[in-house]
Parts: structure tokens; C-alpha cells; sequence
């Protein structure tokens, strides 16, 4: 039985196949509930919420399932230089991107260094709710946040993007480890070395996983259909993860022009750039990912984020679809299902047959 794997033996699932926990609004309890109602695990990405956003979350997703599921969470999620970062070295960098600014017709944003984290105040609210699987990714938890979880009966899930990364979540003794490819859309999640650093495809990252842990691994980067499931599996992975052929799906928080063109099949290829947020991660390529070289220094997250957010907007309420920035795996060429219970049968099925 291609489906019963330690995964699926250790969370409680029917089917390995996990949905990506989507975060920055992507995420939602429809998304979620479809797939864990469907035998996966459905994710909800929450670094951006606040305590309050998340408690109301999770009694969304308490009304549309009453199966295993997965709230992730950022361990870092505020870049150490922002603190006492120099004023003038913010506007000198916001007058970079002032070009796209002045052509959209709007101002450049006030902007304010000073950003507390969220994620203590954000776990707190995590071990309310008792999702039964705690994710987090840029590093590990405390010991205490993990003690705390096993006492709770929560499932932690780590991310990978090197061999080092998953030996040091495999002495913290995580439960299961995410092996993210470089194909994956979204943040590189690297918390070791800096992420231009920790390029490993999906393929040799796995096997290199397989080969020197012990703890079952998720397969995560570029698989959107059965076909790419089959070939995790048969290197070895316990399960798999899906972000972009989730988001395309009409339950997903995306917007309709995203998935419009991640469904197309004339997508621009995609990139790796921190112009968006700070943090490098992978996008379809755009005017301004194209005009800021990665050595280009930007603001660091979250603030890069708080200076992009109006340019987005305005640029989508413009309709000016080259300087927005849509996120997204490597693989769009067979994305087709555009509901999410749909897409697990599909999965299921296909992937049965394949096994």
C-alpha cells in the first residue's frame, strides 16, 4: 500500500500528500479542510497573523474539519540588522524603487525599523488551538516550545534546505523533516547559511536525507501531479508537499489574476530574488525581480515587505501585471485542477495507479 507510510502513521493520515502552508493571505480554511477532509494534511500558514487572527483561524478551520492539521509558523521572523537600522540608509533605499512609484502615481511609504516579533507570542496561541502538527520554518524552536509541544501531543515538522539543516532538526528531535528543494516557490527557508548558499535540488537533497537520518522526510519543490509523488516516494520520501498546484485552486487566498496566470501555461519563468520582501525566494520574473540584481541590497524582512505591499497593490489595481510579483514553484507545465478536493482524488488515484 503506496499510502501507508510513517507519515501517514505518525499524523494520523490517510494519504502522504500534505498541502504547502501557504502563508501572507494564500492560506485559508476552505484550502485547509478540503484537503485534510480528503485524507491529507492541510496547512495553514500563519508568520503574519497576529495571536488574535490566528484564534479566529483556527475556529474556522474547527467548523469545516475535525481532521489532523497543520499550523506553521516563522522561528525567525524579523531579520537581526533591522535592529538600530539607519534612517538614512532607508531612504537611500527606498529611492531605488521610487521609479515604480512615481509611474503608478503614489507615494513612497513612511517606514519604521522598529518590528517586534511575533512568534513567542504566536506559539502561545499555537498550544491553544492543538493543531495536530506544529511546522515552522527559518530554524528551530527552543527546547521549551518543543518540550512543550510533545507534552501536548503535537507533531513538529522542521524544514530542510541542506543536510546540515536537517542533522541539527534531527538532534532537536523533531518529528518529521521537510526536504525543500531549490524548485519550491515561496522563501528559501535556509537558517544555517545564508539561502544563495543552500541551493540543493529536491532529487539529491532527499537522497542525501535518506541516506544520513533517521527521521521520516517530506518531499517538497516542483511536485504538482502524481508523476512527481511517484518519483518522491521511490527516492525514499515518506511523504510529499504541494504549495503552488494548491494555490491555484479556488479555495486558496490568491489572487484571481495569480492563478489566472500560474494556470495559462505562458507563465514568465520563474526567478530567485529577495526584491519583494527581503528574504530570497522564488517568484515568476517581473520588471522590478529582473531590475534588482540579488546583490542589489534591499531593506531586510519584514520592512522590504512593508515597502513593496503599496506598490503591489496599486499595481494590481492598475492592471499592471509586469511589476507584480506572483510566487510560484519551478513546475507550472501541467497545472489544470482548479478545485481542491478535485486535485486530491486526482492525486490519490493517479498516484495509486503509478505505485
Amino acid at each position: 500500500m503506496w499510502n501507508s507510510t510513517k507519515i501517514t502513521q505518525l499524523l494520523g493520515i490517510e494519504y502522504p500528500i500534505l498541502q504547502g502552508p501557504m502563508g501572507a493571505g494564500f492560506s485559508t480554511a476552505a484550502l485547509l479542510a478540503a484537503v485534510s477532509n480528503a485524507g491529507g494534511l492541510g496547512s495553514y500558514g500563519a508568520y503574519t497573523l497576529t495571536p488574535e487572527e490566528i484564534l479566529e483561524a483556527g475556529k474556522a478551520i474547527k467548523e469545516r474539519t475535525n481532521k489532523p492539521y497543520n499550523i506553521n509558523l516563522w522561528v525567525n521572523d524579523v531579520d537581526k540588522t533591522l535592529v538600530n537600522y539607519p534612517p538614512e540608509k532607508v531612504e537611500k533605499i527606498k529611492l531605488l524603487f521610487k521609479p515604480y512609484f512615481d509611474e503608478l502615481g503614489i507615494p513612497l511609504p513612511d517606514l519604521y525599523a522598529d518590528i517586534p516579533s511575533k512568534f513567542e507570542k504566536q506559539v502561545e496561541t499555537l498550544f491553544e488551538i492543538k493543531p495536530a502538527v506544529f511546522s515552522f520554518i527559518f530554524g528551530i524552536p527552543s527546547k521549551e516550545i518543543l518540550n512543550e509541544s510533545r507534552r501536548l501531543g503535537i507533531k513538529t515538522v522542521g524544514a530542510a534546505t541542506t543536510l546540515e539543516e536537517a542533522l541539527a532538526l534531527e538532534e532537536a528531535q523533531v518529528d518529521a523533516i521537510v526536504a525543500s528543494g531549490f524548485e519550491a516557490g515561496g522563501h528559501r527557508p535556509s537558517f544555517l547559511r545564508p539561502a544563495q548558499d543552500s541551493f540543493t535540488g529536491l532529487f539529491t537533497l532527499l537522497q542525501q536525507l535518506k541516506a544520513k537520518t533517521k527521521t521520516p522526510i517530506i518531499a517538497a519543490g516542483g511536485i504538482i501531479d502524481a508523476k512527481g509523488i511517484a518519483a518522491a516516494m521511490t527516492l525514499g520520501a515518506d511523504a510529499v508537499q504541494l504549495g503552488t498546484a494548491f494555490m491555484v485552486t479556488e479555495e486558496s487566498g490568491a489572487t484571481p489574476l495569480h492563478k489566472q496566470v500560474l494556470l495559462s501555461g505562458t507563465a514568465n519563468p520563474t526567478t530567485v530574488s529577495k526584491s519583494l520582501t527581503g528574504r530570497m525566494g522564488r517568484l515568476l520574473s517581473n520588471r522590478i525581480s529582473d531590475a534588482v540584481p540579488f546583490e542589489t541590497e534591499v531593506l531586510p524582512f519584514p520592512l522590504q515587505t512593508k515597502l513593496i505591499a503599496p506598490l503591489k497593490a496599486a499595481a494590481l489595481a492598475q492592471g499592471k501585471t509586469e511589476m507584480i510579483s506572483f510566487w510560484s514553484g519551478q513546475n507550472t507545465s501541467a497545472l489544470k485542477h482548479r478545485n481542491a478536493s478535485e486535485l486530491m482524488q486526482a492525486l490519490i488515484t493517479e498516484t495509486g495507479a503509478l505505485l
